[in-house]
């Protein structure tokens, strides 16, 4: 195999590239890797060649241009994950350039093919009645109900993302003075985010009772073993579903461990905590990114355009007081 061929770039990439040079967190190479997986399953249905067999110049700008089509038209991927896979090629092409110069005229094309624009819609949260329901639904009867509890409650609390919570060991709890929870988050940040009262009542319970070494998962498996993001992802919509019995609202959201997130930021929101303070306790590299919580609060707005009413008084909203009418306006 030349030191050139395809297979032998593709695995200099992830060992050298991302994890010696780069030090890239295991969701970034499982990211990537996930990339050129699809790829080279694509590559072997169109071009008849098993991935071994592939050269670089086997993947030019026409044929990554198809694969992103294919992305989109017959695997029904979203624009958002579409420019994602885009950026694994990238990193690769980038990575190429500078240790293969003889492709770099190759690269430097299909580094110039351009992320789409996708359409930018307010994010989805939770109300404080729709948390309520949420933290109410796990049976804290059986272990899986109490693990669940403690899990949801935390993370509607904290705003950590889905990775930050399955990962979470024993050892990054302090339940002492200072309260808090540590995790390793996007861009190997390291941060701290403190607990309220009755979240270290929940989890100093629940961590009592479950015991274990320091390295051990907070939230285990039926198995003991680490939670996975799809069973994190199972774990919220099964209690969302039991949710929706008490909440109808929550019928026409769609929550993920994410909408969790965003929940807790809303929460910070709107008990007045500046932006840049919720940028810390998320993790956002820049206040910009937080800032689509602004676009996502309708009191805010509401708020903004008594302001600016001569009268000073804020705006009412449209309320039926026809029975029926308020059905209608239900729909």
């Amino acid at each position: 195999m030349s030191s050139s061929s395809l297979p032998s770039l593709i695995q200099r990439f992830f060992t050298d590239r991302l994890l010696v040079q780069l030090g890239a967190s295991s969701c970034t190479v499982a990211a990537y890797r996930d990339a050129f997986r699809l790829l080279f399953q694509y590559a072997t249905t169109t071009l008849r060649r098993a991935p071994s067999d592939l050269r670089i110049e086997d993947l030019d700008v026409s044929f990554l241009g198809k694969f992103l089509e294919h992305l989109e038209s017959e695997r029904t991927n979203c624009t958002r994950t579409r420019n994602n896979r885009l950026s694994a090629l990238r990193a690769f092409f980038r990575y190429v350039a500078v240790s293969e110069p003889a492709f770099a005229l190759q690269c430097q094309r299909v580094l110039a093919i351009p992320s789409k624009r996708h359409e930018r819609r307010p994010v989805e949260f939770l109300t404080e009645e729709e948390t309520a329901a949420l933290l109410a639904a796990p049976d804290t009867a059986t272990w899986v109900g109490r693990r669940d509890r403690a899990l949801l409650l935390l993370a509607v609390q904290t705003g950590l993302r889905n990775s930050e919570i399955t990962s979470l060991k024993r050892e990054d709890v302090g339940l002492g003075t200072g309260a808090h929870v540590r995790c390793l988050g996007k861009g190997r940040k390291l941060r701290c985010t403190p607990l309220r009262p009755d979240v270290v009542a929940v989890l100093k319970e629940w961590m009592l009772q479950q015991g274990g070494e320091p390295a051990d998962p907070v939230f285990p498996s039926s198995r003991r073993g680490r939670l996975s993001a799809d069973a994190m992802q199972r774990l919220v919509l099964r209690h969302v579903t039991t949710a929706r019995r008490t909440c109808p609202s929550l019928t026409t959201k769609k929550v993920t461990p994410h909408t969790l997130r965003h929940a807790a930021a809303m929460s910070l929101l709107h008990r007045g905590v500046d932006l840049s303070v919720i940028a810390l306790w998320l993790g956002h590299e820049s206040t910009e990114t937080t800032q689509i919580y602004l676009h996502a609060d309708m009191q805010l707005k509401e708020r903004a355009l008594a302001h600016a009413n001569p009268s000073g008084l804020a705006p009412d909203r449209f309320r039926p007081t026809d029975p029926l009418l308020a059905f209608l306006e239900s729909l």
